[in-house]
């Protein structure tokens, strides 16, 4: 490197060289002409700091105490291995750390694991995991304060406090604190520096100052001009600082106006901004993209705050390729895999920038006063990165003379990274550990709000000297919880299986509206019994359901249906856009004449890119249902007021067929909603525009009951299990129910959800309570809950979900309890167990899908697999293809048939009555089936496994005299060494003649 002794500032960003020459390039004439146009950017800065030019010219003689600073890889033995990371992009790093605890992403969407920092002598760190949220988990961090206080952001628009427990205790089942629901999903969280209960969120454009204690924002900042990518807090506590899609690099000071204080353009690419501030609030770090997509990191002064003091540019990772040679969806995914994240310790000043999807780490040392950054080292790592965070300072080795400590965060692994200045005496350096930030917190949200600025008092990291006192914070105190212990001997276990991964997305157990969350821990059980453990756990936070682990997964592409082509996506609101049973699936299609596809679920693979063989219903469909009680028989209703029943060959669609079975006429509206009764035969209800409801006799094909008053749109209607009542939400903000050989008139009436935007009923809960899936007043998408024998009273239970266009459909399993919900154009499924007393709603693991699906149904209960515990099989549709998706319960003992997960079933395909009876005024009763597999017992009978003890071995020595104890040793070494005359493996290599060598 050439120094200039009139250009110290060029002396010191000469050095931005360095990083280059790890870099693929597009030419070496190119890098040196973009590094002399960064010196001429530099040399223009001069000017502006000129008073600062004696103290520059005196520091760039100083040497500096980390410039032999080395980074040491452990062993693999000392990596925190079994792990399987995620990689989910979002603005956090992926990982965290407290001096007493690490959390990372799991592979898991909405599961943290959780790990000891330190290990316990010589025991394997073990890893437990913790179910967080509904949705992606985008950011973390623990309070500087309290170890054993994690905040956590994610998609599902919340942000929650965990209390964690100390080793050998069970993970906690929810939260100690709900923040939010927000606007759009939350991308950055951090705590307050110096008061204790203060947090910042960033979601979407809006920035947010928690008062956590009271649960309520203290502010909100102006909101910026695009989504906000970074935002940090000033070492004091004073200032705030927010990088931003919208290329603006912004200071606030929350406490004096919610708009900013300072701006400035920062980075001329909008990807990826993140930001650090160091020991003092004049100066912050920021990282981004330059317009040509290479990483840079600029060194800002808020006093000077129009232009950047230094900057360096990193070329683009050696994988990448020049911009031109990217398609923007390449070249934006590889910004991500490429974002800087970076790590800066206030005490040392030493910068790490980390590159996620990379393989190196480049160390700097931050010097403002020069204003440099100078590189102290690099280290290369032996897997990819896709995570990385600072161990705190109160944590590392100091005796060892470790400045820094970094995790990286890698696909199967946690490395700690340490970065180690040599010194040739054991002992401490006052020079390399000044005093640093304590664990007590200055002040709290009402001081701070206040105005106050205390800062925390600093402590010694001497080793004589470490007597810190410690700290509990009040937001989320700690519960007396019972150490996590195994099952007691004879209680049958149907634990999550630790071998199986995910595809769905694990949850928290109530909805981000509701005032509290009991989220899962994938380390407690679930199965028949409930161990003291699990009792006291659930007495004091609440029930668990035993579906909260549950698995959504797309089955093997040979399943599937593909080649869709010209499907009809305009179906109403109120259809779910197609039908299936166990045979066939019927699907609308988009071609004139309202023709409809008839799919036979038993012949997957490609359809002929020729046209299908379809149904010619004439006018376009508006909705479609199969007959329960015979699979060749369809109902489809139409634009026409008409209904019309198809009867499909038994052996599948062959020709297009023109004619139907049979055409009902009486609506003088078009029909939008079919439902078949679900006990009788030749039963069915249809609701029209005509406001009425009516009942038809398929046998005699003509309409015998009509029900009114409504007095706006249907929305739904249901029948309920016992077939005596029929219930149906109206966009009159009305729920009514019938009893439709009573009267025509409502039985009972009562408040339906205030949005007009759509709304569905189904019956649950043994016919005792009506599930309905609405809007509220601001197009939230909620549950209601309510009690058949009480409409007039309200709901029993509100839930609010999140903000969608679309209607949730529901589809209800009665042998679970559980209820399916999802929109069309919806990503995920919501699932839930329905309970008829408070909570009413266990959130399950819902299911999350690449793509928008158009349709998704349940299919009948005979298509699971009860052998791998697959509860419920549904039917994906998307826009070519038809998917099946399976849902299963992890169960470690899948021998045995899982009696408490398949109770005896209805017998749907068969009538309990005739259409004449029912219309008559008798009632049937379904048979029930067990769907217990030939061979396969209850695991309710299953055999009772004692936990294997082994002794001490201090009791197994005690039995053995000391010769028989000489002996075993002097055996148990020979085996270890072999025999002295067994060859050795290089005796049997050949060599080589004299004449041969050269």
């Amino acid at each position: 490197m050439r120094v200039w002794p009139d250009r110290p500032e060029r002396a010191a960003i000469g050095l931005g060289e360095w990083p280059r020459a790890a870099g693929g390039g597009w030419g070496r004439r190119r890098r040196e002409s973009r590094l002399r146009a960064v010196h001429l950017r530099a040399d223009a800065r001069v000017p502006e700091a000129a008073p600062a030019a004696v103290p520059a010219a005196m520091n760039r003689f100083k040497v500096s105490k980390f410039r032999h600073t080395e980074a040491r890889q452990p062993r693999r033995e000392a990596w925190i291995g079994d792990i399987r990371a995620g990689t989910a992009p979002s603005c956090g790093n992926h990982i965290k750390a407290s001096c007493s605890l690490i959390a990372f992403n799991s592979d898991h969407p909405g599961v943290l694991g959780i790990v000891p920092l330190e290990s316990q002598g010589e025991d394997k760190r073990q890893v437990t995991h913790l179910g967080c949220h509904s949705d992606l988990v985008t950011d973390l961090d623990f309070s500087p304060f309290d170890d054993f206080l994690l905040a956590t952001a994610s998609a599902d628009r919340t942000v929650k406090l965990w209390r964690l427990p100390l080793s050998g205790q069970a993970l906690p089942s929810g939260p100690g604190l709900l923040l939010g629901p927000e606007d759009a999903q939350v991308e950055v969280l951090q705590f307050h520096p110096t008061a204790d209960g203060v947090l910042l969120s960033a979601a979407g454009r809006a920035v947010k100052v928690w008062d956590a204690t009271k649960q309520q924002p203290l502010t909100e900042l102006a909101t910026h001009g695009d989504l906000v990518q970074g935002a940090a807090w000033s070492r004091d506590g004073a200032l705030l600082g927010t990088t931003c899609k919208d290329k603006q690099l912004r200071i606030f000071d929350p406490r004096a106006k919610p708009e900013a204080a300072q701006s400035t353009p920062a980075h001329e690419n909008s990807r990826d901004g993140r930001l650090v501030w160091t020991g003092t609030q004049e100066y912050l770090v920021s990282t981004g993209f330059n317009q040509m997509r290479e990483r840079e990191v600029k060194l800002w002064d808020t006093r000077l705050f129009s232009a950047a003091l230094t900057s360096l540019t990193l070329d683009t990772s050696p994988s990448s390729a020049p911009p031109q040679d990217l398609s923007p969806h390449r070249a934006a995914f590889q910004d991500g895999q490429r974002s800087l994240v970076p790590l800066l310790d206030p005490d040392s000043g030493l910068l790490v920038l980390a590159g996620k999807g990379e393989n190196q780490l480049y160390c700097y040392e931050a010097a403002p006063q020069q204003p440099a950054l100078s590189p102290v080292t690099q280290c290369l790592l032996e897997s990819v990165l896709r995570g990385a965070a600072l161990v705190p300072r109160r944590a590392l080795a100091v005796m060892g003379c470790e400045v820094l400590r970094v995790l990286q965060l890698s696909d199967t692994a946690i490395v700690p990274i340490s970065y180690h200045v040599p010194r040739k005496t054991v002992e401490f350096h006052e020079d390399l550990f000044p005093d640093t930030a304590g664990c007590v917190p200055a002040s709290d949200p009402h001081a701070w709000w206040a105005g106050s600025d205390q800062q925390v008092q600093r402590v010694s990291l001497h080793p004589a000297r470490r007597a810190h006192p410690s700290f509990t914070s009040c937001l989320a105190p700690p519960a007396e919880l019972t150490p996590a212990t195994a099952q007691p001997a004879g209680t049958p276990v149907g634990d999550a299986d630790p071998s199986e991964g995910f595809s769905s997305t694990p949850s928290s157990l109530t909805s981000p509206s509701t005032p509290s969350s009991l989220g899962p821990s994938l380390t407690s059980t679930s199965g028949i019994g409930t161990s003291p453990s699990q009792r006291s756990l659930q007495s004091l936070l609440g029930p668990s359901s035993k579906f909260r682990h549950a698995q959504g997964s797309v089955l093997h592409r040979d399943s599937h249906i593909t080649n869709l082509k010209g499907l009809n996506l305009t179906t109403p609101g109120e259809s779910d856009g197609f039908c299936a049973n166990q045979l066939r699936v019927a699907v609308p299609l988009l071609s004139s004449g309202g023709q409809v596809a008839v799919l036979e679920l038993r012949k997957p693979g490609r359809l002929p890119d020729t046209a299908l063989p379809t149904l010619q219903n004439g006018v376009a469909v508006t909705d479609l249902a199969w007959d329960p009680f015979d699979p060749h028989r369809l109902a489809v209703a139409g634009e026409d007021a008409r209904i019309r029943l198809w009867r499909v060959p038994p052996d599948g669609l062959q020709e297009v067929l023109t004619m139907p079975e049979a055409v009902l006429t009486g609506h003088t509206e078009k029909i939008y909603s079919l439902r078949f009764h679900p006990l009788a035969a030749d039963v069915l209800a249809s609701s029209s525009y005509d406001l009425t409801v009516r009942i038809w006799d398929l046998k005699v094909g003509a309409e015998q009951l009509r029900l009114q008053g409504h007095r706006d749109q249907i929305f739904g209607l249901a029948w309920s299990p016992d077939g005596q009542q029929l219930a149906t939400v109206c966009k009159d903000g009305r729920l009514r129910i019938y009893e439709p050989r009573g009267s025509p008139e409502p039985l009972q009436e009562g408040p339906g959800p205030e949005g007009a935007r759509g709304a569905r009923v189904v019956w649950v809960c043994d016919g005792h309570y009506l599930l309905v899936s609405g809007f509220d007043s601001r197009s939230e998408r909620q549950l209601l809950l309510y009690s058949a024998k009480a409409l007039a009273g309200g709901p029993s239970a509100v839930l609010g979900l999140d903000v969608a266009p679309s209607t949730l459909l529901p589809s209800y399993d009665p042998d679970t309890g559980l209820v399916l919900l999802t929109g069309k154009g919806d990503t995920r499924v919501f699932l839930y167990e329905l309970l008829p007393e408070a909570p009413f709603f266990l959130e399950c693991n819902s299911f999350t899908s690449p793509d928008p699906h158009k349709g998704f149904i349940l299919l009948p209960k005979t298509e699971c697999d009860v052998r791998e515990v697959e509860f419920a099989r549904c039917l994906r549709l998307r826009q070519t293809s038809l998917e099946p998706v399976a849902f299963r319960l992890p169960r470690v003992r899948k021998e045995f048939f899982q009696d408490d997960v398949f109770p005896d079933t209805t017998v749907s395909w068969e009538p309990a009555l005739s259409a004449e009876a029912w219309l008559g005024g008798a009632n049937g009763t379904p048979r029930l089936l067990s769907l217990q597999p030939p061979g396969m017992t209850p695991v309710s009978q299953a055999p009772r496994e004692a936990p294997a003890r082994r002794a001490p071995s201090s009791v197994y020595l005690e039995e053995k005299s000391d010769q028989q104890k000489k002996e075993e040793l002097l055996s148990a070494m020979v085996a270890k060494l072999g025999n002295r005359e067994d060859p050795l493996p290089q005796d049997s290599f050949e060599g080589v003649d004299e004449d041969e060598w050269d």
